[in-house]
């Protein structure tokens, strides 16, 4: 799948922390049919031979919907499973070993929080960056802040699109107005709604708002 900066407008991660009596692929279709442009399966839990069988599930929904389907970490099972693409931490996988092992048809994005490691990123084959935490999370132990001049700085040192990510929710996503990112990645703003699919649907166009230069 081609890249396109769109993808990141709204950009979702899987958590399966809010599942109750559904299954991953009911909450992703209700988040695809809502309008995410990018969806992410953050699996910490499942054993290699679930992981893998949800995530072709999962990618077959994507499909559908032709929105690209991205692995958070787990190279060798974004392989596995013909994902679009895969993305990782500092503490993962470096970027130009992952891009080696995908070849140049893949999306490989890449976490960073500050310019020199953004720079580093796009050197080594990055097709965009997850710059955060913006704003306090509850997802992620102990993640370290970043500052909205941090994020400009970012922005303006890369010439590959961004996408912001923890604690957005759509009371602050406008806050990230003219800070020059291309959307903003969501894990409990989405899945944690008691309406998946309308909240899609309101925080995309808010999403819409906030990119607007």
């Amino acid at each position: 799948m081609k890249y396109e900066n769109n993808y990141l407008l709204l950009y979702a991660i899987t958590n399966n922390s809010w599942l109750g009596n559904e299954t991953m692929a009911e909450q992703v279709e209700k988040a695809l049919k809502g309008g995410a442009t990018c969806l992410q399966l953050r699996e910490k839990e499942l054993d290699e031979v679930d992981f893998l069988n949800e995530a072709i599930e999962i990618r077959e929904l994507c499909n559908r919907y032709n929105v690209p389907f991205i692995i958070n970490d787990n190279v060798d099972l974004a392989i596995k499973c013909k994902a679009d693409g895969v993305h990782v931490g500092q503490s993962d996988m470096s970027a130009s070993d992952v891009r080696k092992k995908i070849g140049n048809d893949m999306i490989l994005g890449v976490s960073t929080k500050t310019v020199q490691q953004a720079i580093f990123a796009q050197e080594n084959g990055a097709d965009y960056l997850g710059v955060g935490a913006v704003f306090s999370t509850s997802t992620k132990k102990d993640p370290e802040y970043i500052t909205r001049d941090t994020l400009i700085e970012i922005a303006n040192a890369v010439n590959i699109p961004i996408v912001a990510i923890g604690g957005i929710n759509r009371e602050n996503i406008t806050t990230l107005k003219g800070t020059n990112i291309s959307g903003v990645a969501l894990v409990s703003a989405i899945f944690a709604s008691k309406d998946i699919e309308n909240e899609c649907k309101i925080l995309k166009e808010i999403s819409k708002d906030m990119v607007k230069k």
